[in-house]
């Protein structure tokens, strides 16, 4: 079973569940001729639309690439979790403006032993059905699962304020309805303001994260021939779609057949184990005893130890006939002024080889 076709089983758990529930809820209401039962039931309806969403979502994410979405649909997920977080943070809104009427006008609440009933079994239902959900999506790392889950969780935390209320009520005649729907109203809220912040931040595109890039680093490093890796740049379109490109620095002493070579053979793997559609650029380094290798290392050397650059200096190539040198810096993330930096960086290289013209490229860190 795939990853879709997990996420969609779930889902369907997920509508089986709350239909089961809705159904129970009915029965008992129409058994115990409790009118606020049976609408209860009917809300249960409603929450089989988040797992509905996360179907059609997902349904829709694996439609095949076209003409006009040369990527895929895989993005369409993201839009599947904005809604459901809507929905939560909706449904948080309108339990804060419910509770707030409760405190201004107070009323005395009729708990019936067939309201315990449901309120009890909902709770637990609810429980189970939301950590399964949202442990599923975790698993599957889909946001619109994880959002689905956590609104289960939220109708279990609601009536578990109804069921704290209730015994309050029995024991003491003290309603809290109001008092305890506003605090879980605000939590809520917050957590659907907190599941909307990630699947808009991977359409707006989020960067990946940072132990994924180094594992990426150290599997390309691990190819012989590869001294270097750098300028990694990743595109999410979709959670197993990640298109990118990266630059390795190889031997100059290697021949066009053998980079070839080696830059499929990195594509290849980066595809079968992460599914990265990934382009390899490459950095040739001097080699041997020639004035190449010397004006390399007098300039590499001279701009690492520059405190405003980070990471490996790369990308150096010397234009023999046009006696220029270009090497790619990348500067730290306090530096605000780029050519102030590029112009201090040029007169200190001057200096040292004044006989050279030197281009300094500035390359910017997307990923680390």
């Amino acid at each position: 079973m795939n990853r879709s076709q997990e996420i969609i089983r779930t889902s369907v758990v997920g509508v089986v569940t709350n239909v089961l529930l809705a159904t129970f809820k009915a029965i008992v209401g129409l058994i115990a001729g409790s009118i606020a039962i049976v609408m209860d039931a009917v809300n249960n309806l409603s929450d089989v639309l988040s797992s509905l969403i996360t179907i059609v979502g997902t349904k829709l994410s694996e439609r095949p690439a076209d003409r006009q979405h040369p990527y895929g649909h895989g993005r369409i997920e993201y839009f599947s979790a904005i809604i459901i977080s809507i929905i939560i943070l909706l449904a948080g809104v309108t339990s804060l403006i419910e509770s707030t009427k409760k405190i201004i006008k107070p009323t005395i609440p009729d708990y019936s032993a067939a309201t315990l009933i449901v309120i009890i079994v909902a709770i637990f239902v609810k429980l189970f059905l939301g950590r399964y959900v949202k442990k599923q999506g975790e698993k599957l790392k889909s946001d619109a699962l994880f959002a689905s889950g956590s609104d289960a969780l939220f109708d279990a935390l609601i009536t578990l304020a109804t069921l704290i209320s209730a015994i309050i009520m029995l024991l003491w005649n003290v309603s809290l309805d109001g008092i305890l729907g506003i605090l879980i109203s605000l939590i809520i809220i917050k957590a659907g303001v907190d599941m909307l912040a990630s699947p808009v931040n991977e359409l707006l595109g989020a960067r990946i994260s940072q132990e994924f890039v180094r594992n990426i680093k150290q599997e390309v490093m691990a190819f012989e021939e590869v001294h270097g890796v750098y300028d990694i740049i990743l595109h999410n379109y979709g959670p197993n779609i990640l298109i990118g490109s990266l630059h390795i620095s190889v031997p100059d002493t290697l021949n066009a057949y053998q980079i070839h070579g080696l830059t499929r053979r990195i594509s290849e793997q980066l595809y079968k184990r992460h599914k990265i559609i990934m382009t390899v650029g490459v950095y040739a380094i001097s080699t041997g005893e020639n004035e190449k290798t010397r004006l390399q290392t007098t300039v590499v050397a001279a701009l690492a130890r520059h405190k405003d650059v980070v990471q490996e200096i790369h990308g150096f190539y010397y234009f023999e006939k046009e006696h220029r040198i270009s090497v790619d810096i990348v500067p730290d993330i306090s530096v605000k002024d780029d050519e102030a930096l590029l112009k201090q960086l040029k007169t200190e290289l001057e200096s040292l080889i004044p006989d050279e013209e030197i281009t300094i490229v500035i390359d910017h860190n997307y990923s680390e």
